[in-house]
């Protein structure tokens, strides 16, 4: 789901960015081996960019959450906002990367239950996080925190949501094609 409204700047590729968003730009090329689509329209306002992808790598670093718990998160922040290329691009990561259960993968896609039950406690907490704009109540922590999760995780879920806040809003106006690298993986909202 994108906006109505899609801005009109130009995307900043490598070909064209200024001097704060090329050295994003190169520094993505060269840790992923291409720049995807959606750094393209981030970098049209260099901090967007450099913001999400610090909250990115100190989420991906030291979140305390294994690498499938990650994608978990990031997978149903971008499905609440609807996203179609956060959406994509984490289903790739999460089937060819993070391990992520197919099974789960697929229920996070379609929006139903999902059979693991320490991921789908994490996902339904990320979800009242999201719901209730950071406002859980003590029986959500509680249920969060029993089922093996520690508190400063919710600080985590909190770094999650201001990062795929910023990319699935950037997403929404920008309206970036889905690069070939994510487009096995497509879904739409």
């Amino acid at each position: 789901m994108s906006a109505d409204y899609k801005m009109q700047l130009a995307p900043q590729t490598l070909d064209n960015a200024g001097d704060q968003a090329r050295p994003l730009l190169e520094k993505a090329n060269a840790k992923l081996g291409f720049v995807p689509h959606m750094y393209e329209g981030m970098a049209k306002a260099p901090g967007v960019l450099s913001t999400y992808l610090h909250g990115y790598e100190l989420f991906r670093e030291a979140s305390g959450f294994a690498s499938p718990e990650q994608e978990v998160v990031f997978l149903t922040i971008s499905r609440l906002n609807g996203c179609d290329y956060c959406m994509s691009a984490h289903s790739m990561l999460a089937d060819k990367m993070s391990q992520v259960p197919a099974d789960v993968l697929e229920a996070i896609r379609t929006d139903q239950p999902i059979p693991d039950q320490r991921l789908a406690a994490l996902s339904a907490f990320t979800r009242v996080m999201f719901e209730t704009r950071g406002k859980p109540t003590e029986a959500d922590v509680e249920a969060f925190l029993e089922a093996g999760f520690e508190e400063q995780h919710v600080l985590q879920i909190i770094l999650a949501m201001a990062v795929k806040t910023l990319s699935n809003y950037a997403n929404h106006v920008n309206h970036p094609a889905l690069d070939d690298a994510f487009a096995g993986h497509a879904w739409q909202g």
